[in-house]
């Protein structure tokens, strides 16, 4: 009877055990596709069918279905169109170019018919949005089958897709198939395309695309059968008898699936130490190939950088293809503009590879959060750029201060009166001033500034397991405040509320400096900033010895952590309803120079000018 009591219990711990781990995330939908595309290259039209899986791991009864058809967004009158031309400083590559397409310039995604487990269904288009109304609801933790055709036209290249972009490049297939939208904890999210951000549902592709047998391709996932498209064989236009081949893709634990074709790719690859292979794709001329010829060196020891410093990326291959209209990230490769001296085509293919870390597995909504993927993505790219720097990789000389570049940006922004909160969904931003700057700037910020409030230590572990907790998933604003909070043992949520819920800005005055005993000198210090934080304070004596001090900030519950290099003398906390604070310091105010605050640049301070104050003495040393 013990002996099965024990059992039992063993049993019981197991399941709750199982439980619990299995709580570790939010439910989120998966999706498996099956994707057969045939595209005429004469006219752009292409043809296809999808079979998708999708399983609805909700609690809810869902009872329609949406799905994204990217290229309607390039017809005049379309929203992105329409948007494009009464916002007061629109992207100098749309404008008003959308209005101007001809008919067969335009993108046109259509669908012929569409099933969910064999039965036909009624469906409307609304521009980029095709809604189905379900004639059986999908269930709670059941499989769906859904079965759809669909036909179009491959854009003239105006904003990320389409063709012939402005170097030359044939095809960039970007958001070209129908997508299903992305259903979570806060419902559908079906938001039209504007040309900003995009949210996909976790999932695998098996993707076969049918295209004149000219075309080279560089696509996410990887190639199933190289051979029969002659796949790095100088001769296969000769060995090909075929007008047109398929070439076919699988990936795995995917969120989007991309490619982009030219019969003028160049492809070169490099077998790096960490286990991941990185391409090149390109359309080699005189004024590029030396760039293109060096930067899978410096990638490769970039993305090693990246593996040691943001996590592991894990997927076998990554490309850099020379397509799109700029940058652009997607899964397991990014678009870029190619015709770039070495420094710029390095920048740019770093900020979009770190993409493969914040939002290609850090999937966060970047519609709701662009700030935690372009934010985040700015971060990672200035620290490889120092790093790279450092290593005599790239030219230029390391940054005392890398992050002030941001500063005095984002001080442009919270000085103009165009601020809106970093929580403005990315499409409903009033300017591209304000949301680039939000976005990518203030973003960056987040993770400076956090650096500086908990310390190097738990800052850089948490940017692990911030990757290794939430890879693969959907993280917002508080799962990854959450993460660093565990680690530093502090209270951050303030930060994100001051930061992101709002436009509170940094400003704190050294007001002045006084005697106040014979042995000590009082400091004023003063808050005219609404965002209150924690203060360093460094104080030089004549000797030139310099003393820190640090202010913690009570709503933190505790202070950041020092590296053993770093000697604080840590004050009283800072109440954060007070607007003013006497620091109290054991040194005679005859032996003080200078005191500044924040001499590191860990905070984004709206005003500099006043966080610096130089003391003046005469010479009478018996006055103090």
């Amino acid at each position: 009877m013990k002996h099965s009591r024990f059992i039992f219990l063993l049993i019981t711990q197991f399941i709750l055990i199982s439980f619990v781990t299995a709580q570790n995330y939010r439910w989120q939908q998966s999706v498996s596709y099956k994707i057969n595309f045939d595209l005429n290259n004469e006219n752009h039209h292409f043809a296809g069918d999808e079979e998708l899986l999708y399983t609805n791991n909700s609690p809810d009864t869902l009872k329609k279905l949406f799905f994204h058809l990217y290229l309607n967004a390039f017809q005049p009158n379309s929203v992105m169109d329409v948007r494009s031309r009464w916002i007061a400083d629109p992207d100098g590559r749309v404008k008003d170019r959308i209005s101007k397409l001809k008919p067969d310039e335009i993108g046109i995604q259509s669908i012929k018919t569409l099933r969910v487990n064999g039965k036909k269904q009624d469906f409307i288009i609304e521009g980029t949005i095709l809604e189905v109304s379900l004639s059986s609801p999908i269930l709670p933790n059941k499989v769906t089958k859904i079965n759809l055709d669909f036909e179009g036209q491959v854009p003239v290249q105006i904003r990320r897709t389409g063709r012939n972009n402005a170097e030359g490049i044939d095809y960039s297939m970007s958001q070209w198939y129908p997508k299903l939208c992305e259903y979570d904890e806060q419902g559908w999210h079906s938001n039209p395309y504007v040309a900003r951000e995009f949210y996909g549902v976790w999932g695998n592709f098996e993707v076969k695309i049918n295209i004149d047998k000219k075309y080279i391709l560089a696509a996410t996932g990887y190639l199933q059968n190289p051979k029969e498209v002659g796949f790095d064989d100088p001769n296969r236009l000769q060995s090909i008898k075929k007008d047109k081949i398929e070439w076919i893709y699988k990936a795995e634990n995917v969120h989007d699936f991309t490619w982009a074709a030219d019969p003028e790719f160049t492809h070169t690859e490099r077998k790096t130490n960490f286990g991941t292979n990185l391409h090149c794709f390109f359309k080699k001329t005189e004024t590029n190939k030396d760039s293109w010829e060096k930067l899978p060196m410096i990638m490769d020891e970039a993305m090693s950088y990246a593996n040691q410093k943001f996590g592991k990326y894990p997927y076998k291959d990554y490309s850099f293809v020379q397509a799109g209209d700029g940058g652009m990230e997607y899964m397991m490769l990014t678009f870029v503009t190619g015709e770039r001296p070495l420094s710029s085509l390095v920048g740019v293919c770093a900020h979009e590879m770190m993409h493969s870390w914040y939002q290609g597995q850090l999937a966060s909504n970047e519609s709701l959060y662009p700030w935690m993927d372009e934010g985040f993505t700015d971060y990672a790219e200035t620290s490889i750029m120092e790093h790279l720097k450092s290593k005599k990789i790239i030219e230029g000389e390391v940054e005392k201060y890398p992050y002030d570049g941001s500063i005095s940006t984002y001080i442009k922004l919270a000085k103009s009166g165009k601020e809106e909160p970093m929580t403005t969904h990315s499409d409903h931003y009033q300017t591209n001033f304000a949301y680039s700057i939000a976005s990518y700037v203030k973003g960056d910020l987040f993770l400076h500034q956090l650096n500086y409030l908990i310390g190097n230590q738990p800052f850089n572990s948490g940017l692990i397991r911030y990757f290794n907790e939430w890879k693969g998933h959907h993280p917002n604003p508080n799962d990854c405040i959450r993460v660093f909070e565990k680690e530093s043992n502090l209270e951050l949520d303030w930060y994100k509320e001051c930061w992101v819920n709002s436009t509170y800005s940094i400003d704190y005055y050294l007001k002045n400096v006084q005697y106040h005993e014979r042995k000590e000198t009082k400091i004023q210090l003063e808050r005219l900033g609404k965002m209150p934080m924690p203060l360093d304070i460094q104080i030089t004596l004549k000797d030139s010895t310099k003393i820190m001090y640090h202010i913690p900030l009570d709503l933190m519950r505790g202070t950041k952590h020092f590296d053993k290099s770093e000697k604080y003398e840590v004050a009283k906390d800072w109440q954060w309803t007070d607007t003013k604070y006497d620091l109290i310091i054991p040194y005679r105010f005859k032996h003080i120079v200078k005191i500044e605050i924040d001499p590191y640049h860990g905070m984004a301070e709206t005003n500099r000018e006043n966080n610096v104050l130089v003391t003046i003495h005469d010479n009478d040393d018996s006055k103090d």
